[in-house]
């Protein structure tokens, strides 16, 4: 099951947006940007009274940041009359995403890994507080639906991959607790990692084997193994290749045994170098 989060101007523009955080308007710009940014949450379409709900602002204003989008081809309306996001802008985000030098290199990795396992495949990398799912790549049968998709971010600490690129910067309890900050660690499952203590305890043995894993706290169900790749930098690992498995399917337990497979497989996107 996926999980969702109210949509407002913080989520459009950023926690840390000055627009978000003084509470104005969204004008020019970041109003065009929050509606494109909404209409990517609705691929069935969107009416203009439900989007003009969505990122708070009056209807006139959501209709003229429409236009703007439609006539740059980032925005259409469908036979229904609801709005979608442009063909214009699905050609520019597939032609860039499949053009980054990351994806390149590690989609081969990924295929071969979820034609291994029966399961999928991901490669992430770390942002803030989240894990950023570059690629993904499920296996010729049996895939089931889960929480990742291409662009879509999981919290970190509750991630396979997100612990592992973790477990390279706090070190002390002290550093995860400055980690988490103010904000509570959110709980997605009844095994996930919410204390500062727990966290720091995981990522010193996550750091101590050399892979992540996720034992069902991110999805119920999922459990998920996770080893560091270096497509762009030589010494730290710029992101993380996982095998994201049905637990009853295959248990954790064959995950980890298999890590030197894993590992294998990984060539030499799984090789720091200098």
């Amino acid at each position: 099951m996926e999980h969702t989060q109210t949509y407002d101007e913080s989520t459009a523009l950023g926690a840390n947006s000055p627009t978000a955080a003084d509470g104005n308007r969204l004008v020019g710009s970041d109003r065009v940007l929050a509606v494109l940014k909404a209409l990517a949450r609705y691929p069935d379409g969107v009416g203009l009274e439900e989007l003009t709900r969505a990122v708070a602002s009056p209807k006139p204003t959501v209709h003229r940041a429409l236009g703007a989008l439609r006539r740059a081809g980032l925005a259409d309306q469908n036979v229904r009359g609801r709005y979608v996001l442009g063909d214009e802008f699905l050609r520019m985000a597939f032609a860039h995403h499949e053009a980054r030098p990351e994806q390149v290199r590690v989609r081969p990795v990924l295929e071969a890994l979820a034609h291994r396992f029966g399961e999928t495949a991901h490669y992430a990398v770390l942002d803030g507080r989240e894990v950023v799912y570059r690629a993904k790549v499920d296996p010729p049968t049996g895939a089931v639906r889960l929480t990742s998709t291409i662009g879509g971010r999981n919290p970190a600490h509750t991630t396979a991959v997100g612990k592992l690129l973790l477990s390279w910067r706090p070190v002390t309890v002290e550093e995860v607790e400055a980690w988490i900050g103010e904000r509570p660690l959110e709980r997605r499952t009844e095994r996930s990692l919410c204390t500062a203590a727990a966290l720091h305890h995981d990522l010193a043995a996550t750091r101590e084997r050399g892979y992540g894993v996720d034992d069902q706290e991110n999805e119920t169900g999922v459990n998920c193994l996770a080893l560091p790749v270096y497509p762009t930098s030589p010494t730290i690992p710029s992101g993380a290749v996982s095998v994201s498995a049905l637990a009853y399917r295959t248990p954790l337990a064959s995950l980890v045994r298999a890590v030197d497979e894993i590992r294998a497989l990984l060539g030499p996107l799984g090789e720091p170098h200098s």
